[in-house]
């Protein structure tokens, strides 16, 4: 079924809810997909709110970060993505897809509903890695369609969005990205890589070494394997990036300040991002629109807000001096706008 008013139900994590976003038949193959729309406590009027969009292996399940936006005033929404977390149903290859614009039906709908009040909310757009990657270019196109802020979009949060491959130079090459297509198109859910034993996700999960609960079913501590289908699809929003974007608001991007391999032991996969290389986060930031700050915070993880706590509390702190300008902008441009009607 449709999300919205009134098809709302009580999520796995207590004072949340959620409802089913259905979009019918898999562009891929694989059933009737839908995504799940997650809501921080009741449905209250507020002026601003966000919308947040996790990366791959990965799921809404982080309420500290909804807790600190909620003591901002802001009401708070989480989408898993089809084949993610909630939305993955029997026998779909987890976080499979072919092409990333599939994703405008469910972040289209799931803005629709977010912003269905009878005073619609300001929407802040949030995206986490793969997740950074998938919003900008989603908000791109709707610029493009001329409806961001008619849609009610007016401000962007990425964190540590993943904008280009990390590894060896020869992966980032026209020849792979031409052999990626070819494999996308003969097996794409043939496995470019092999889940991992350990790294990052062990400095996350409380069961190991972090401090943070979470599904491992959903988010394994390996991850996910990466199938060609699903690299094809990030190359391309990747290239189409590359390009430049406009996303039409005023974003911000947090990052770590350093890049530590995913082999290194857990003192320092502790303190930097095991998953991207920062240095093309710096390089392809620019890419993203014309009102970027971008913010590196010491020692923080790919997670900017699942690093330890020190850093942790520096990432809350710039993304919180970000926002002071953010609401001071909007809540003035709203005041001018109630006074001229």
């Amino acid at each position: 079924m449709t999300g919205g008013v009134g098809g709302w139900a009580p999520d796995v994590l207590p004072g949340y809810w959620q409802t089913t976003i259905g979009l019918g038949p898999d562009r891929d193959g694989e059933g009737q997909v839908a995504a799940t729309l997650v809501r921080r406590g009741d449905a209250a009027p507020a002026a601003h709110a966000v919308l947040a969009v996790h990366g791959y292996t990965d799921y809404f399940f982080h309420t500290e970060l909804a807790d600190h936006f909620a003591d901002r005033g802001f009401a708070f929404y989480a989408l898993d993505l089809r084949k993610c977390g909630r939305s993955r149903r029997s026998g779909q290859t987890p976080h499979f897809i072919t092409d990333l614009v599939h994703y405008d039906e469910e972040l289209d709908q799931a803005l629709s509903i977010v912003g269905g009040a009878a005073q619609p909310p300001k929407v802040l757009v949030y995206g986490h890695s793969a997740g950074g990657l998938i919003v900008s270019l989603w908000l791109d196109r709707l610029r493009k369609r001329g409806v961001t802020v008619a849609a009610g979009v007016h401000g962007l949060v990425l964190n540590s969005p993943f904008l280009d491959l990390q590894g060896p130079a020869i992966l980032r090459m026209q020849a792979a990205s031409a052999l990626f297509a070819a494999m996308s198109r003969l097996s794409p859910k043939r496995v470019a890589r092999a889940p991992k034993d350990g790294g990052y996700g062990l400095t996350l999960h409380r069961d190991y070494e972090g401090e943070f609960d979470y599904d491992l079913q959903w988010k394994p501590v390996g991850g996910f394997p990466i199938t060609f289908g699903w690299l094809h699809a990030a190359r391309r929003g990747q290239a189409r990036l590359h390009r430049g974007l406009d996303v039409g608001v005023p974003n911000l991007i947090l990052r770590s300040d350093h890049t530590v391999p995913e082999t290194a032991d857990l003192a320092d996969l502790q303190r930097g991002d095991a998953v991207l290389d920062v240095t093309q986060i710096a390089r392809w930031a620019g890419c993203i629109g014309n009102r970027t700050a971008i913010v590196p915070v010491v020692d923080a993880k790919h997670d900017v807000f699942l690093s330890l706590p020190e850093p942790r509390q520096i990432a809350y702190r710039q993304l919180d001096l970000w926002l002071d300008d953010y609401l001071r902008t909007n809540d003035t441009d709203a005041s001018a706008w109630s006074r001229e009607r």
